[in-house]
């Protein structure tokens, strides 16, 4: 039996009613075409069976289609909520995602940059600003277009939040209540400026109330139910332990809102708990959780709006800073006594 012919460029062409060249356009230059003749050609392509030759199709168009993207893991569902987003976006213009974690590693982070750009991503997006001298000049010399997320660097294009505020709205939240005893459980501070720059906000925060935060109420731990947990532990075992209690994301203070119940203490009348994030199952915890609000899907599709624009040669703000705000639940409570 004889094989199908290859369905070819012309034939999408002819049934969607335009030119080749309108297709070749639709499928390498996608922010070129009109979305209505755009969305005609891709389905006339998927119903013949159209796929194009990546690589000549690069060739002619001087781009891959692709982008690059490293997270510090794909084990946190804030990083999955605006990678989600981002991908969404990119795929409504014909654009691919290629992801890699490097696990808070700098040097996996430079190899996972360092294959991408041998593949031919058209732009590069990274976490945080937190990286080598070295691997900043080389994202500088890369030639593709470059934005971080969550923080900024003036060296780069960014999208991201004022994460100094996320941790001073935290500690401010609790300090109009009244606390004056704190305890923190951040996420490794080394090669993670967001943890850092959260700190920071709180010790202000504290510090303009006349109050410290001593080093044996500040617990690093990995950013997981079980590092929450086994940071509250760690925290209820001081001579003074906290009543009040900021946890560098929700996933953090959800194992700690756990421990604490599990240990006879009742949130919030004996310690009061606030995150970072507000993850989805953050309102269904017993008690709702308190947290800020990092608007991360907006983050995703603005990431990929910023680097589209960036490829077309587009102008754009170098830097995009996203509002943050206090969501207060019920885990957080006046201070006892």
């Amino acid at each position: 039996m004889a094989s199908r012919p290859r369905p070819t460029l012309a034939d999408v062409a002819r049934i969607a009613a335009v030119s080749p060249a309108t297709v070749s356009r639709a499928l390498s230059r996608p922010d070129l075409v009109d979305t209505d003749t755009r969305t005609r050609i891709l389905r006339c392509a998927a119903e013949v069976g159209y796929i194009p030759a990546g690589a000549a199709r690069a060739l002619v168009s001087g781009r891959s289609m692709t982008i690059g993207a490293v997270v510090p893991t794909l084990d946190h569902a804030i990083f999955a909520k605006a990678i989600q987003a981002m991908q969404t976006r990119l795929a409504a213009a014909g654009y691919y995602l290629i992801l890699a974690a490097h696990e808070y590693s700098p040097a996996e982070e430079r190899r996972a940059l360092e294959g991408l750009l041998s593949r031919g991503v058209d732009g590069l997006v990274l976490v945080g600003a937190d990286r080598a001298a070295e691997t900043k000049a080389f994202l500088a010399a890369c030639g593709v277009p470059v934005v971080l997320l969550w923080s900024f660097d003036e060296s780069f294009d960014g999208i991201g939040f004022d994460n100094k505020r996320a941790g001073r709205l935290a500690a401010e939240h609790l300090l109009d209540l009244g606390h004056r005893r704190f305890g923190v459980i951040s996420g490794i501070l080394r090669n993670n400026d967001r943890a850092q720059l959260r700190i920071a906000g709180i010790r202000k925060a504290l510090g303009e109330r006349n109050i410290e935060l001593p080093a044996a109420h500040l617990v690093e731990t990995h950013f997981s139910f079980i590092g929450g947990s086994a940071g509250f532990t760690q925290l209820a075992k001081l001579a003074q332990p906290p009543s009040a209690l900021i946890c560098g994301n929700d996933i953090l203070a959800a194992g700690a809102l756990l421990a604490a119940r599990s240990q006879g203490m009742q949130v919030p009348r004996d310690i009061s708990i606030i995150g970072i994030d507000d993850l989805e199952i953050s309102s269904q915890l017993d008690p709702p959780l308190t947290t800020i609000h990092l608007p991360t899907v907006e983050l995703g599709q603005q990431a990929a709006d910023h680097l589209l624009a960036r490829i077309a040669r587009r102008e754009r703000p170098r830097h995009t800073v996203l509002q943050i705000a206090l969501v207060a639940r019920a885990s957080t409570g006046v201070a006892p006594g």
